[in-house]
Order: structure tokens, then sequence, then C-alpha cells
């Protein structure tokens, strides 16, 4: 496992982390325990949740997957906005629901504080000012140590950084955003406002929702038991991403580089958002052992010239 620091904060994660959204509900409590060990044992140590993912399922199922493991070599992180009930005040980024959000998510996990807190949108109904101030109460009480974001624009990092520095509250240490070979949106404005700020980026979809494993082919129907044969269900985003103007032939072209340089695709598409220096972390959320040994081996795979020169031409396909 290769490491790398988040951001310029003095946190370190490995450049392969797991994450659990659409995941952990389908592998039940003993998966997650096979899952967790097997990524713990292989030198993971940043372990990426939400409340929202099955309302706090994930987080139930990772704390008592985590029990007993040594507190101090996990970096457990979750995130907070969406609506946990109908609860008017039970959502968002106001004071009242960050605090007793995080106190919830201690609980579920069964630990004492959070190495990342973040934002799991942006809150456009709460002052921002609001947001920070109560982040860097939970830093000063020790139940966090570094927040971050997901899914923030550059405009918004910007503003969040500006605000930490005026009220003297520690800026956001990372910024979570959509990021790979099929969605390169933020290499515009979010990756060069991160370096600019001091943020590590924590990828999530790195392998596009699984269409860059190479299980699934055009015309063909998924494999059994696979995301896209659940379109109804964990499968809904992927369905769109099938749809996607000229995304077969990039795929299919992607696919000849990765055989020519004799490598599975899903490592090749992994090695290549671990390119971009701005990166921390791919999180990856594999529901198998062999698929997670799989995708940690992209940590090792050092990145060449030709092999960026063909994966861009692969890319320009189907433009």
């Amino acid at each position: 496992m290769q490491y790398r620091r988040l951001g310029r904060t003095g946190l370190t994660v490995s450049s392969v982390s797991l994450g659990s959204w659409m995941t952990f509900s389908r592998l039940g409590e003993e998966g997650v325990r096979e899952l967790v060990a097997l990524a713990l044992d292989q030198g993971v140590n940043l372990l990426d949740t939400a409340d929202i993912y099955d309302y706090g399922q994930a987080e139930e199922l990772l704390g008592r997957a985590i029990r007993g493991r040594k507190r101090e070599s996990l970096v457990l992180a979750t995130k907070t906005f969406w609506p946990m009930s109908d609860d008017p005040n039970d959502r968002g980024l106001g004071r009242k629901h960050l605090f007793e959000s995080c106190h919830a998510s201690l609980r579920r996990l069964g630990v004492d504080y959070l190495d990342l807190y973040q934002c799991h949108r942006f809150d456009p109904e709460v002052p921002l000012e609001e947001t920070i101030a109560a982040l860097g109460d939970l830093i000063r009480q020790g139940r966090i140590l570094y927040w971050g974001t997901s899914c923030w624009s550059a405009e918004q990092l910007r503003r969040a950084c500006t605000l930490c520095d005026r009220l003297g509250v520690p800026r956001p240490a990372s910024e979570q955003p959509r990021y790979n070979l099929l969605h390169r949106e933020i290499e515009e404005e979010v990756v060069p406002a991160a370096r600019e700020l001091g943020l590590g980026l924590l990828v999530w979809s790195p392998l596009a929702q699984g269409l860059l494993t190479g299980k699934y082919r055009r015309g063909q129907a998924p494999p059994p038991g696979s995301r896209a044969a659940d379109p109804e269900g964990t499968g809904r985003f992927l369905v769109e991403e099938m749809a996607e103007p000229g995304v077969w032939e990039r795929i299919e072209a992607l696919q000849e580089v990765a055989q020519g340089a004799g490598l599975p695709l899903a490592r090749l598409a992994l090695a290549w958002c671990l390119r971009n220096p701005a990166v921390s972390s791919v999180l990856v959320g594999a529901t198998r052992p062999e698929q997670l040994r799989e995708n940690l081996a992209a940590a090792e795979l050092e990145w060449t010239p030709d092999l960026e020169q063909a994966v861009e031409a692969a890319l320009a396909q189907g433009a």
C-alpha cells in the first residue's frame, strides 16, 4: 500500500480506501467484517461512510467490523447533510443537526471521535458562517479532528476557506468529488482550487459504478448479481451511466489499452485517478474479497507517459 497526505494536513491516508456506499447493505454483517478485515490487513487505513447510507446501517456495520481494532491505526470518515427522518431539523448543515448527527454517528460507529467529518453537500439554506463555527466547536470539543466537504464547487470551497481564516477555524482538509475516466469535470475548477487551498481529494466512483471493471459489455445482459442487474435498486445510477453518448466507444477503447498493457481495466482506471497529484485517495466499494485485492493492486502501478498518451487517445473515442 502507498500512503499520501490528506492535502496539507498532517494526516496520512492510504491511496486506496474502502467506501461503503451501496455495498455494505448487500454484504451483511459477516461480509462487511471479512471485507474490512482484508482491507485493514492489506494496509488500508481510511474507511469512509455516511449517516445516510442505509439510514445509519452502514455506520453500524462498520462500527461492529472495527470492534477490537486499534483505534489510532484507523482513519474513520463519515458524512452528514441528507434528511435522516421527517423531523425538519434532522437534515442540513445547521448547528443543531451537525451536533446531533455527529453524536449519532459516533454512537453507531462505537468510537469517541471522528478523524474526518464531511459535509455531504453544500447547504444553501444555512449561513456558511454557522456551519463553519459549529464545525470549529466540534473540533475544539475533540469530537472531530478534521472536517471536509463532498460535491462542493470551487467557489464554495474558496468561500469556506476565507470564512475559516476569518473565524479562526481550521480549513477543510478534503473535498470528496466524483472522478473517473468517464467523468473529468472536476479537472476544470475543483482540482485547481483544491491544490490552491491545500485540500486533498478523496474521489468516489473511480470505476464509474462498475463500468470501468470490464464486467459489462455492449449489447450483453449484465452478469447475474451485478449492480446493473438491479436497475431499480443499486443499479439505478449505472443505468444513467450506460446511456451517456459515446460511453461504450470509450470503454471499449480503454479495454484495449488495458489489455495491451497487460492490466485489468479496473486497475488501469484506479491508477489513472491516482496519477493526479491532487488526489489523496480513491474510494472503492468492493463486494467480494477478490475485487478488493484487485483494486488495492492499483496503488502499486507506476503511471507512465505511454499509458497517459494511450488513455487520452482512447478517451477521444466517441467524443
